[in-house]
């Protein structure tokens, strides 16, 4: 099993929940080449780590994620030929890559601000959980760069709706709360003490679920997005057959039958 050991953030596995904290309180959690790179590697490293069946990541402090440190990161990458710059880009969208490639629900649980590159991070996520001092805002266009970073212009519209990922985009504009949840940029919204708690109990519940079905329906979503209806049904019926004959398909009749709760693998 590869061994996961972060030094730029914290890492921490228990009841087959492995929990991602972004440890730059003092910045609001801003990403730097290495944390990007620990986060990539990261993602990778969990697709094959058996003991573990689902991911949350947060963040320290009282902020997600506030994106790129502007110190740390662009100050460099303004002295950097086409080249290195496109070996960082692409380290980036590695990041995202790796989180919708995992095949295991991961969890953002989002704490005050995900700005940027960390609104992007919650946004690959497949569920967001929000305290109620959580925010969105993708800043891209307020540092001369394009609204199109990191997968932003492909998941949000498929997220919150073509127009509202236009005007998210195009301003830069900071999306909170209810709005936030309105809009499908959050699954739901608690109390800020209650925020992990509640990504938790939402982590053991999935946790407890059929993993290789979990999977199966998390690629099925991505790679649905863009594929003609009677190929979409195609690859259902064929994926569909290839999980009945799993284990956790009869586990969950003999469950039915034996009138108690499935014990999946």
């Amino acid at each position: 099993m590869t061994t996961i050991a972060p030094t730029t953030f914290e890492y921490h596995e228990d009841g087959g929940i492995a929990t991602i904290t972004l440890n730059r309180p003092d910045r609001l959690n801003a990403l730097t080449f290495e944390v990007y790179a620990e986060l990539r590697g990261t993602f990778a490293a969990l697709a094959d780590r058996d003991s573990v069946r689902v991911v949350v990541i947060t963040g320290a402090g009282r902020g997600f994620c506030s994106g790129g440190d502007v110190e740390a990161i662009i100050g460099e990458l303004l002295d950097r030929d086409l080249d290195r710059l496109r070996e960082f880009t692409k380290m980036t969208c590695d990041v995202v890559r790796n989180i919708r490639a995992l095949p295991k629900p991961v969890i953002a649980a989002v704490n005050g601000v995900a700005a940027g590159a960390g609104a992007v991070i919650a946004l690959a996520c497949d569920f967001r959980v929000g305290g109620e001092d959580s925010s969105f805002a993708f800043l891209f266009t307020k540092v001369g760069l394009a609204g199109a970073d990191m997968g932003a212009a492909y998941l949000l519209p498929r997220t919150v709706g073509l127009a509202r990922a236009t005007e998210l985009l195009f301003l830069g504009n900071r999306v909170a709360g209810e709005a936030a949840c309105r809009m499908g940029l959050l699954t739901c919204i608690v109390p800020g003490d209650e925020l992990l708690d509640e990504a938790h109990s939402l982590a053991v519940k999935l946790a407890a679920g059929p993993s290789s079905a979990l999977a199966k329906t998390k690629e099925l979503l991505h790679r649905e997005l863009d594929m003609e209806f009677g190929a979409a049904l195609d690859l259902e019926g064929e994926a569909q057959a290839l999980c009945m004959e799993s284990p956790n398909f009869k586990e969950a009749y003999t469950a039915f039958v034996e009138k108690r709760k499935p014990n999946f693998e």
